[in-house]
């Protein structure tokens, strides 16, 4: 606590840097376009480098360190977003994910204002909310959808699971609810982690409370990033953890639906 008495938020946001012309950069691992699996329709996803969390089952290891991207200027990724404007205007949208976007909190917001006030893209962010209580509520003006990763409900397991509290998280999905944001909850199922029937049944009460929220979406644990643990000299905790089972998928879809969520 600060000499107010005030809490400060969690983690660090890193701070805006410019290149040697003074344009606003940032760290960018890589593009997808076509990508029907982040957000509505077909997305255009700029994925950002730098991410605070640990989670033993990531994916994109190679995502975490901010400075193992490549510094891109705003202009260029519009540039790049531009070539399929005319498309995704109509098709789909942008999608910035990571790593963590709101690690680079100022980047990411000059790059969604760009492409809803210049191309009138559909926005949708992809993140954990843990540094979000160091934004204000105008950050969230052009974006038009929040995809919000829960990982666990149980604070225990979720500091076990990605090395950081649960709160701030919990926190930034009620706050959205209240500003009346969209939001699809992202929950990841590995098992023997986060399938526990209570646990479950736990996080979709607390979800059902939520306004805003389109759907669940449950993805199933896989293992096509173990090679870059590997690569990068990681151990990787999950090298025994198999894919879940069609009868364990559709038991935890099935415990959100029960509880009036839509979940896929």
């Amino acid at each position: 606590m600060n000499q107010n008495n005030e809490v400060k938020p969690p983690g660090s946001i890193t701070p805006a840097c410019v290149d040697e012309q003074g344009r606003l950069s940032g760290f960018v691992h890589s593009f997808e376009m076509g990508s029907a699996v982040d957000g509505p329709g077909m997305r255009f996803v700029v994925f950002v480098s730098g991410c605070q969390f640990r989670c033993l089952y990531c994916h994109n290891p190679d995502t975490i360190k901010i400075h193992n991207g490549t510094v891109m200027t705003v202009d260029h990724i519009i540039e790049e977003i531009a070539e399929f404007a005319s498309f995704l205007r109509f098709a789909g949208g942008l999608t910035i994910s990571g790593g963590e976007p709101l690690m680079q909190a100022d980047f990411v917001r000059e790059i969604f204002y760009l492409a809803k006030h210049d191309y009138n893209l559909h926005t949708a962010l992809d993140t954990q909310g843990f540094l979000a209580a160091h934004l204000e509520d105008e950050y969230f003006d052009d974006i038009d959808l929040v995809l919000l990763d829960i990982k666990h409900i149980d604070p225990d397991k979720y500091l076990a699971l990605t090395s950081k509290p649960l709160q701030p998280t919990l926190d930034f999905a009620r706050r959205l609810s209240d500003m009346g944001k969209k939001m699809r909850i992202r929950y990841v199922l590995v098992p023997g982690y986060t399938d526990d029937f209570d646990d479950v049944e736990k996080l979709a009460a607390f979800i059902s409370t939520l306004q805003g929220v389109e759907r669940v979406e449950v993805l199933p644990f896989h293992k096509m990033g173990e090679h870059k643990w590997e690569e990068l000299g990681f151990k990787y905790h999950l090298k025994d953890v198999q894919t879940p089972t069609t009868e364990l998928l559709k038991r935890v879809i099935d415990q959100f639906r029960n509880h009036g969520l839509t979940a896929c």
